[in-house]
């Protein structure tokens, strides 16, 4: 429910709503610092207008390099323009380690990310294009593919393995070799066939 700034609403009244979560209360930042504009770092995938930091590979997905801005914060969510439709980003489970600022410095990037996808092989090219992990991949090029991994659950892009997720029942592990590349990723056949491109 939303709070609606009648004469029947006072601040007493709209204290108590936003203490119990009848009002979203919006974060500021420094009112010198402008919004993040620019492009989406990676693949987003979205359901309906809303955008997790989950990333679920399952769903609908919004290419890598999209123009997006940022139009305001709300407490745990981003409001954003991607392209010409208005979605949220919203930082669901990685709220302790990370502020939603920081969370969508990250997602929301000032260059476009095709320029550095034009430069890659044909075949990371077309793993990125369907949102998919290949043998032989950077952790850059995976993160534009399918996403940052969750923060909740993987303390550093520096570990051996990420565990990432297709949907909330559907787990898998990106392991990495002793260069920073894709050695295998390790999921039931179903999850696999969703996120690894075999060539």
């Amino acid at each position: 429910m939303r709070c609606l700034l009648t004469q029947l609403c006072t601040p007493i009244a709209l204290l108590g709503l936003m203490l119990v979560g009848g009002c979203e209360t919006t974060s500021t930042l420094d009112s010198d610092e402008p919004l993040p504009s620019g492009f989406t770092c990676c693949n987003f995938h979205h359901e309906g207008d809303w955008i997790s930091d989950s990333n679920y590979a399952t769903l609908p997905m919004i290419p890598a390099g999209t123009p997006a801005t940022v139009t305001r914060y709300g407490r745990y969510r981003s409001y954003v323009t991607i392209g010409d439709q208005k979605m949220r980003l919203g930082l669901d489970y990685g709220r302790e380690k990370e502020t939603l600022e920081e969370w969508v410095a990250k997602m929301i990037v000032a260059s476009d990310p095709n320029e550095k996808i034009a430069g890659y092989p044909t075949k990371i090219q077309s793993a990125i294009r369907s949102g998919k992990v290949t043998k032989g991949m950077t952790k850059e090029q995976v993160i534009i593919s399918v996403g940052y991994p969750l923060t909740s659950e993987n303390a550093s892009l520096d570990a051996t393995e990420w565990r990432m997720w297709v949907s909330s029942f559907g787990e898998y592990r990106i392991i990495w070799d002793d260069n920073g590349r894709v050695k295998n990723v390790i999921a039931d056949d179903l999850t696999r066939h969703v996120v690894y491109a075999e060539r």
